[in-house]
């Protein structure tokens, strides 16, 4: 392994957001709305779902079910036609279905703005949660998925088990300020440069240091 130290938590997200810059890759491209309904309903669309057919599907869901009143006033099978595209489009419509209700019913309306009251939503976990938070509330929040995983205990910058044990760890690791933009980046990271079966080690900025990296043995 490289004696080359590694860039602080700062240092190595900026260095990601160059590399993406260098190739090209494009930033996240919203559905257009950022109230805590749209970016819930958007999340729980892109559950196994490429981001491409995430946008195209939450922007129409939108249209059609701009509030959870008028999502709760679809009939299923409409919103299954909707969310067909994207994957598991049933079990989807259902958890959507179900989470418009308990807004309506127990929330006024309101998407929750605790951690512990999107958990308590269908088909919200952490991953969902922590994203809900940092962008429709502005509240830090780590929001840790496949890639954010993988990326960070193959680099080192953790050594854990499952994506909650991630979270906590991250969280240790990373100033606040810093929380929200890690998913970002670490996704689109882990999409064009550390891809899970064929790394970029020979192209990556931090082959020098990285213990899984080529470069670096």
């Amino acid at each position: 392994m490289s004696a080359v130290a590694p860039p602080s938590p700062a240092e190595l997200l900026e260095t990601m957001r160059e590399r993406l810059g260098e190739l090209g890759v494009p930033a996240p491209v919203s559905t257009g709305r950022r109230d805590p309904y749209a970016v819930l309903v958007s999340t729980v669309v892109s559950l196994r779902t490429r981001d491409a057919v995430t946008r195209k599907v939450s922007r129409r869901l939108l249209q059609r079910a701009p509030d959870p009143q008028a999502l709760a006033a679809m009939d299923t099978a409409g919103l299954e036609e909707v969310l067909r595209p994207a994957g598991f489009f049933r079990q989807k419509a259902a958890q959507l279905r179900r989470t418009a209700r308990i807004l309506l019913f127990e929330h006024d309306g309101r998407v929750p703005s605790t951690r512990e009251g999107l958990l308590s939503l269908p088909g919200v976990g952490p991953k969902t949660a922590g994203y809900v938070l940092g962008m429709a509330f502005g509240k830090p929040a780590v929001c840790v998925d496949v890639h954010v995983h993988r990326i960070s205990n193959r680099m080192g910058l953790v050594s854990t088990g499952s994506p909650e044990e991630t979270e906590r760890e991250l969280e240790r690791l990373f100033p606040r300020r810093l929380w929200t933009g890690i998913n970002h980046v670490f996704v689109r990271f882990g999409q064009n440069v550390c891809r899970p079966r064929t790394p970029d080690c020979g192209t990556c900025p931090f082959a020098g240091w990285c213990p899984s990296s080529k470069e670096s043995e």
